[in-house]
């Protein structure tokens, strides 16, 4: 008889074909032309193209735009892009239309904005590895707040995420949540365990593609309108998103200053020395 551990040898678990696709908008409002920022001497879409291109579990990285500029400078980098329509409200509309125009068939379409240049490639993966699960339709990536930034947790910027036992979310707000100092009057909250309890959203997100399609039908609902989150719509609409988490959240780039600080890192990297090849290391020993 074949034992359990011969079974699993055999009949491994199905890996998830996956596709990353990037929505890549030119009119950004707090920065300009955002993602063709190039003090690096890179655009800043190539950056996140290239990262997420080292994940294992991607099999194929598109840009989605409506800009020619930003089409031409893909091509030029030899970058899968595939033009879209400029009326989309969203970065998730874009990527549908651009998934179902690829003639090409995946279980997860992951949505990555163009500005997300340092999301670490094994946070990609866990997020796909999320959908092992057959009930995972649809998910997303946390981390916990930094506790040297605790101040972020006021921040309307900053979205915090509250997750039922299974992970799955249980709501999305910018304001603080969970909010033990606005407990009831009298409530004892000094004892109360809040390491790890308020989650930062990583704004990564994944689908199965008919819950892709689905997402983009639903249309804009009331919560998400009131807080201004777009995922709010899937949650009032009784659907499901089960949130990873993830070690540390990825510094996105919506400002001047967040682009100067990646600026800064990148040339810090460049300048770093490379560790001793494997040969140098037993030439000198």
């Amino acid at each position: 008889m074949m034992s359990p551990e011969d079974r699993e040898h055999r009949s491994p678990r199905r890996r998830q074909r996956a596709v990353a696709i990037l929505p890549a908008r030119i009119g950004s409002t707090r920065l300009e032309r955002k993602v063709l920022l190039a003090e690096t001497g890179t655009p800043l879409f190539v950056h996140t193209a290239r990262n997420v291109e080292r994940c294992d579990a991607i099999d194929r990285v598109v840009l989605a735009t409506d800009d020619g500029e930003v089409r031409a400078t893909a091509m030029g980098e030899g970058i899968d892009v595939r033009m879209t329509s400029s009326a989309h409200p969203s970065g998730t509309d874009r990527v549908r239309e651009a998934y179902e125009g690829l003639g090409q068939r995946f279980d997860v379409v992951v949505n990555v904005q163009a500005d997300e240049p340092e999301l670490e490639p094994d946070d990609v993966a866990a997020l796909i590895d999320a959908f092992g699960d057959k009930s995972v339709v649809c998910a997303t990536l946390c981390a916990p707040l930094d506790t040297d930034h605790a101040a972020d947790a006021e921040r309307p910027d900053v979205v915090k995420v509250v997750r039922n036992d299974a992970g799955d979310a249980l709501y999305f707000s910018r304001s603080p949540i969970p909010n033990v100092t606005r407990a009831r009057e009298g409530a004892d909250t000094a004892g109360a365990d809040t390491a790890g309890a308020v989650l930062r959203h990583v704004g990564v997100y994944a689908f199965r593609p008919p819950a892709l399609a689905r997402f983009c039908d639903l249309g804009p609902s009331r919560l998400e309108e009131l807080e201004s989150l777009e995922q709010l719509r899937w949650l009032e609409a009784g659907q499901s998103m089960r949130v990873v988490e993830i070690a540390r959240a990825p510094r996105g780039i919506d400002t001047r200053e967040d682009y100067e600080a990646f600026v800064a890192r990148q040339r810090d990297r460049a300048s770093a020395p490379s560790p001793p090849s494997h040969l140098e290391q037993t030439e000198t020993r």
